[in-house]
């Protein structure tokens, strides 16, 4: 699924050839994707124009001038292809992106000549219309936690987020009540990054007053890093990421632990192996001998 970073740079990039533009028509190739289109939908979006195009976790929101927002989510397999308007060609890669026109299931057609293309092969994304106003108590929404990159992220955060939770750190950040957007790839490596374990338990990263410890600071700052590090990249490709313009992310050349299994550990040396594990279901991968 994709992650942070990669809705980040789908939103970016999708951004300049959006915003101001009006949807002369939109078609919509079947019912319903993860859940039905609202009603009216295409109606809805024709004639509107889009004044904003926002995240929030791995929500894109595109803020129209009716006064509804249309929300998108790109669901395990979902992607945005933007057409005509100088768009650049795919390059070829071993995971290619789906190009059948049967997974083309929404088209919006924009005034200036380009088209924004909605293919998903497993159908679990979504688009939801909603009022802009009380967005943030929108069901989708009112539950999320903390954006990692906003000003309200640091280390003070962590520790209270965390404080006298017992939960093994890595399900804890993947909680998306507390901290909204992460997700396994970027989790991983930002456990790496601070030299702690996934296992360890979160409330760690409060002391018994509940100021931060090093641990929340080295954790805070690490977050960060890579999320940032990861959008300047376009994000990682795996099976299912390219970017607006087609082409591909280039963060997974930079994992440190994730998908390495058996590889030495990339920290100076350090001489571990990286070890896979399953917690909650999930492959979580780290160096035993430096993560502690």
């Amino acid at each position: 699924m994709p992650e942070l970073p990669e809705v980040e740079t789908v939103r970016r990039g999708l951004e300049p050839a959006l915003v101001g533009r009006r949807f002369l028509g939109v078609e919509t190739r079947r019912g319903d994707l993860r859940v039905p289109f609202p009603e009216r939908f295409a109606e809805r979006l024709t004639g509107r124009r889009v004044e904003g195009l926002t995240r929030r976790a791995k929500y894109l929101l595109a803020t129209l001038d009716g006064g509804e927002t249309l929300i998108m989510h790109l669901g395990m397999s979902g992607s945005l292809r933007l057409e005509g308007a100088g768009e650049k060609p795919a390059q070829p890669f071993h995971f290619e992106r789906s190009k059948r026109q049967a997974h083309d299931h929404v088209v919006f057609t924009l005034d200036g000549g380009a088209r924004v293309v909605y293919n998903d092969p497993r159908r679990f994304g979504a688009m939801v219309l909603a009022p802009t106003r009380g967005l943030a108590e929108h069901p989708l929404f009112r539950h999320l936690g903390v954006e990692p990159l906003s000003k309200d992220f640091d280390a003070a955060r962590l520790a209270a987020l965390f404080a006298g939770v017992r939960a093994p750190l890595k399900s804890g950040l993947l909680d998306q009540k507390r901290i909204a957007g992460l997700g396994n790839i970027y989790v991983c490596e930002a456990l790496h990054r601070a030299r702690l374990s996934p296992l360890g338990e979160a409330g760690t990263l409060a002391g018994a007053r509940g100021a931060p410890t090093r641990a929340a600071e080295a954790l805070a700052a690490a977050v960060r890093q890579v999320l940032e590090e990861a959008i300047e990249a376009g994000g990682s490709t795996l099976r299912d990421h390219r970017r607006i313009d087609g082409e591909l992310g280039r963060f997974q050349h930079a994992f440190a632990v994730y998908d390495r299994e058996g590889k030495p550990c990339p920290r100076p040396r350090c001489r571990g192996t990286i070890a896979r594990i399953v917690q909650g279901g999930r492959s979580t991968f780290y160096c035993p001998a430096c993560q502690k």
